[in-house]
Protein backbone atom coordinates (compact mmCIF):
# COMPACT_ATOMS: atom_id res chain seq x y z
CA UNK A 1 0.00 0.00 0.00
CA UNK A 2 0.57 3.40 -1.07
CA UNK A 3 0.72 6.41 1.75
CA UNK A 4 0.05 9.74 0.53
CA UNK A 5 2.73 12.08 2.28
CA UNK A 6 -0.28 14.20 4.14
CA UNK A 7 -1.48 11.33 5.33
CA UNK A 8 2.04 10.51 7.09
CA UNK A 9 2.65 14.29 7.90
CA UNK A 10 -0.97 14.22 9.99
CA UNK A 11 -0.81 11.07 11.55
CA UNK A 12 2.57 9.84 11.90
CA UNK A 13 2.45 6.29 13.94
CA UNK A 14 -0.82 5.35 11.43
CA UNK A 15 -0.44 1.63 9.97
CA UNK A 16 -1.62 -1.19 8.25
CA UNK A 17 -1.06 -4.86 7.70
CA UNK A 18 -2.07 -6.22 4.66
CA UNK A 19 -2.52 -9.97 2.97
CA UNK A 20 -4.31 -11.81 0.76
CA UNK A 21 -6.74 -15.20 2.08
CA UNK A 22 -7.23 -17.11 -1.29
CA UNK A 23 -9.58 -19.72 -2.29
CA UNK A 24 -12.28 -19.57 0.26
CA UNK A 25 -14.98 -21.33 0.53
CA UNK A 26 -17.52 -18.98 2.42
CA UNK A 27 -21.12 -20.58 3.74
CA UNK A 28 -23.99 -18.89 5.41
CA UNK A 29 -22.80 -20.48 9.03
CA UNK A 30 -20.56 -22.71 10.76
CA UNK A 31 -21.32 -24.74 13.83
CA UNK A 32 -17.88 -23.99 15.50
CA UNK A 33 -17.88 -20.46 14.25
CA UNK A 34 -21.45 -20.22 15.89
CA UNK A 35 -19.35 -21.68 19.17
CA UNK A 36 -16.76 -19.56 18.70
CA UNK A 37 -19.03 -16.12 19.22
CA UNK A 38 -20.16 -17.55 22.04
CA UNK A 39 -16.82 -18.19 23.52
CA UNK A 40 -15.73 -14.25 22.25
CA UNK A 41 -19.05 -13.00 24.02
CA UNK A 42 -17.54 -14.75 27.34
CA UNK A 43 -14.12 -13.12 26.81
CA UNK A 44 -14.92 -9.83 26.10
CA UNK A 45 -17.77 -9.76 29.02
CA UNK A 46 -14.80 -10.54 31.41
CA UNK A 47 -12.26 -7.81 29.92
CA UNK A 48 -14.91 -4.83 29.74
CA UNK A 49 -17.50 -3.31 30.93
CA UNK A 50 -20.44 -0.65 29.18
CA UNK A 51 -19.63 1.83 31.23
CA UNK A 52 -16.00 1.87 30.75
CA UNK A 53 -15.03 0.55 27.13
CA UNK A 54 -14.83 4.00 25.43
CA UNK A 55 -11.80 4.78 27.88
CA UNK A 56 -9.46 1.54 27.01
CA UNK A 57 -6.07 3.02 25.77
CA UNK A 58 -7.18 1.25 22.47
CA UNK A 59 -10.64 2.40 21.70
CA UNK A 60 -9.71 5.46 22.91
CA UNK A 61 -6.86 6.00 19.94
CA UNK A 62 -9.22 5.05 17.38
CA UNK A 63 -12.30 7.32 18.88
CA UNK A 64 -9.44 10.22 19.15
CA UNK A 65 -8.73 9.38 15.43
CA UNK A 66 -11.97 9.45 14.40
CA UNK A 67 -12.48 13.07 15.94
CA UNK A 68 -9.81 14.27 13.92
CA UNK A 69 -11.45 13.27 10.19
CA UNK A 70 -14.84 14.84 11.12
CA UNK A 71 -16.70 11.87 12.24
CA UNK A 72 -18.07 11.98 15.84
CA UNK A 73 -17.37 8.40 17.64
CA UNK A 74 -20.15 9.27 19.99
CA UNK A 75 -22.70 8.22 17.24
CA UNK A 76 -20.77 6.66 15.03
CA UNK A 77 -18.43 3.68 16.73
CA UNK A 78 -15.19 2.45 15.61
CA UNK A 79 -16.10 -1.10 13.81
CA UNK A 80 -14.31 -3.01 16.90
CA UNK A 81 -16.00 -0.71 19.96
CA UNK A 82 -19.13 -1.03 17.81
CA UNK A 83 -18.93 -4.71 18.27
CA UNK A 84 -17.64 -4.79 21.52
CA UNK A 85 -20.81 -3.21 23.22
CA UNK A 86 -22.96 -4.92 21.22
CA UNK A 87 -21.58 -8.07 23.07
CA UNK A 88 -22.03 -6.18 26.16
CA UNK A 89 -25.38 -5.16 26.01
CA UNK A 90 -26.48 -8.17 25.57
CA UNK A 91 -26.64 -8.81 21.91
CA UNK A 92 -25.28 -11.20 19.74
CA UNK A 93 -22.72 -10.25 16.63
CA UNK A 94 -24.11 -10.25 13.28
CA UNK A 95 -24.85 -13.26 11.16
CA UNK A 96 -23.52 -12.42 7.68
CA UNK A 97 -21.84 -15.61 6.36
CA UNK A 98 -18.65 -17.69 8.05
CA UNK A 99 -16.19 -14.93 5.99
CA UNK A 100 -17.75 -11.75 7.61
CA UNK A 101 -18.68 -13.51 11.10
CA UNK A 102 -14.97 -14.62 11.27
CA UNK A 103 -13.16 -11.77 10.75
CA UNK A 104 -15.63 -9.57 13.03
CA UNK A 105 -14.72 -11.54 16.03
CA UNK A 106 -11.16 -11.24 15.25
CA UNK A 107 -11.74 -7.52 15.33
CA UNK A 108 -14.13 -7.40 18.29
CA UNK A 109 -11.30 -9.85 20.21
CA UNK A 110 -8.17 -7.74 19.45
CA UNK A 111 -9.98 -4.30 19.15
CA UNK A 112 -8.69 -3.21 15.74
CA UNK A 113 -10.83 -2.56 13.00
CA UNK A 114 -10.37 -5.15 10.02
CA UNK A 115 -11.41 -3.68 6.35
CA UNK A 116 -12.26 -6.71 3.96
CA UNK A 117 -12.46 -6.40 0.23
CA UNK A 118 -13.40 -8.87 -2.62
CA UNK A 119 -9.96 -9.13 -3.96
CA UNK A 120 -10.90 -10.23 -7.50
CA UNK A 121 -12.92 -6.85 -7.51
CA UNK A 122 -9.81 -4.73 -6.85
CA UNK A 123 -7.80 -3.21 -9.61
CA UNK A 124 -3.82 -2.34 -9.29
CA UNK A 125 -2.59 -1.46 -5.62
CA UNK A 126 -4.14 0.72 -3.00
CA UNK A 127 -3.59 3.85 -1.91
CA UNK A 128 -4.03 5.99 1.51
CA UNK A 129 -4.83 9.49 1.07
CA UNK A 130 -6.96 12.17 2.25
CA UNK A 131 -10.35 12.75 -0.12
CA UNK A 132 -10.91 15.27 -2.62
CA UNK A 133 -13.58 17.82 -1.33
CA UNK A 134 -16.47 16.26 -3.24
CA UNK A 135 -15.76 12.56 -4.11
CA UNK A 136 -18.55 10.25 -3.92
CA UNK A 137 -18.57 7.02 -2.09
CA UNK A 138 -20.99 4.11 -1.26
CA UNK A 139 -20.65 2.29 1.89
CA UNK A 140 -21.69 -1.00 2.91
CA UNK A 141 -25.45 -1.01 3.93
CA UNK A 142 -25.87 2.98 2.68
CA UNK A 143 -28.61 3.19 -0.37
CA UNK A 144 -27.15 6.66 -1.31
CA UNK A 145 -23.97 7.79 -2.29
CA UNK A 146 -22.14 10.19 -0.11
CA UNK A 147 -19.64 13.29 -0.66
CA UNK A 148 -16.63 13.50 1.45
CA UNK A 149 -15.00 16.19 2.67
CA UNK A 150 -11.04 16.81 2.29
CA UNK A 151 -10.02 15.83 5.65
CA UNK A 152 -11.57 12.00 5.55
CA UNK A 153 -8.87 9.35 4.68
CA UNK A 154 -9.82 6.82 2.06
CA UNK A 155 -8.11 3.83 0.28
CA UNK A 156 -8.94 3.39 -2.89
CA UNK A 157 -7.24 1.48 -5.80
CA UNK A 158 -6.05 2.13 -9.11
CA UNK A 159 -9.66 3.34 -10.09
CA UNK A 160 -11.60 3.89 -7.32
CA UNK A 161 -12.16 4.64 -3.57
CA UNK A 162 -13.12 1.49 -1.45
CA UNK A 163 -13.07 2.53 2.00
CA UNK A 164 -13.43 5.42 4.14
CA UNK A 165 -10.30 4.30 6.80
CA UNK A 166 -11.42 2.87 8.94
CA UNK A 167 -14.88 3.51 9.83
CA UNK A 168 -16.77 1.88 6.53
CA UNK A 169 -16.00 -0.12 3.50
CA UNK A 170 -17.44 0.07 -0.22
CA UNK A 171 -20.56 -1.89 -0.91
CA UNK A 172 -18.69 -2.66 -4.81
CA UNK A 173 -16.15 -4.66 -2.84
CA UNK A 174 -17.54 -6.09 -0.09
CA UNK A 175 -17.18 -9.85 1.01
CA UNK A 176 -20.02 -11.85 -0.15
CA UNK A 177 -20.80 -15.53 -0.37
CA UNK A 178 -19.58 -15.51 -3.91
CA UNK A 179 -16.09 -14.00 -2.82
CA UNK A 180 -13.40 -16.55 -3.60
CA UNK A 181 -10.54 -14.68 -2.01
CA UNK A 182 -9.66 -12.09 0.45
CA UNK A 183 -7.79 -9.05 0.73
CA UNK A 184 -7.47 -7.73 4.38
CA UNK A 185 -6.22 -4.61 5.71
CA UNK A 186 -5.67 -4.42 9.89
CA UNK A 187 -6.19 -0.48 10.28
CA UNK A 188 -3.84 1.06 12.64
CA UNK A 189 -3.53 4.36 14.12
CA UNK A 190 -1.63 7.02 15.78
CA UNK A 191 -0.47 5.13 19.69
CA UNK A 192 -1.80 1.62 18.36
CA UNK A 193 1.20 -0.32 18.75
CA UNK A 194 2.16 -1.86 14.88
CA UNK A 195 2.51 -5.46 16.70
CA UNK A 196 -1.01 -5.04 17.84
CA UNK A 197 -2.31 -4.17 13.94
CA UNK A 198 0.17 -7.60 13.29
CA UNK A 199 -1.50 -9.84 15.89
CA UNK A 200 -5.11 -8.72 14.53
CA UNK A 201 -4.33 -9.76 11.36
CA UNK A 202 -2.91 -13.12 12.26
CA UNK A 203 -5.82 -13.84 14.68
CA UNK A 204 -8.05 -12.80 11.16
CA UNK A 205 -6.39 -15.22 8.88
CA UNK A 206 -6.72 -18.02 11.54
CA UNK A 207 -9.93 -18.01 11.92
CA UNK A 208 -10.56 -17.16 7.66
CA UNK A 209 -8.49 -20.11 7.33
CA UNK A 210 -10.66 -22.46 9.88
CA UNK A 211 -14.07 -21.30 8.85
CA UNK A 212 -14.25 -20.23 5.35
CA UNK A 213 -11.53 -22.72 4.10
CA UNK A 214 -9.08 -19.62 2.73
CA UNK A 215 -4.81 -19.70 2.56
CA UNK A 216 -3.44 -17.05 4.33
CA UNK A 217 -0.59 -15.14 2.76
CA UNK A 218 2.36 -13.91 4.62
CA UNK A 219 1.46 -10.29 6.61
CA UNK A 220 2.93 -7.22 4.80
CA UNK A 221 3.12 -4.18 7.45
CA UNK A 222 3.41 -0.90 5.83
CA UNK A 223 4.82 1.84 6.02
Amino acid sequence: MEFSAAVLEKFPGICVVEGDITSVSITAENLGLEALKVDVARTIGSQYTLEKVKDDPVFRAYRDFFWSVGIDPTKTRPASEALVRRLLSGGKLPKINTAVDAYNLASALSGVPIAAFDADKLEGSLTMRFAAEGETFRGIGMKETIALKSNQVILTDSKKIIAIYPYRDSDDTKVTMDTKNIHIVSCGVPRIDKNKVLEAYGLCARYLKEYAGGSPSDPAPYP
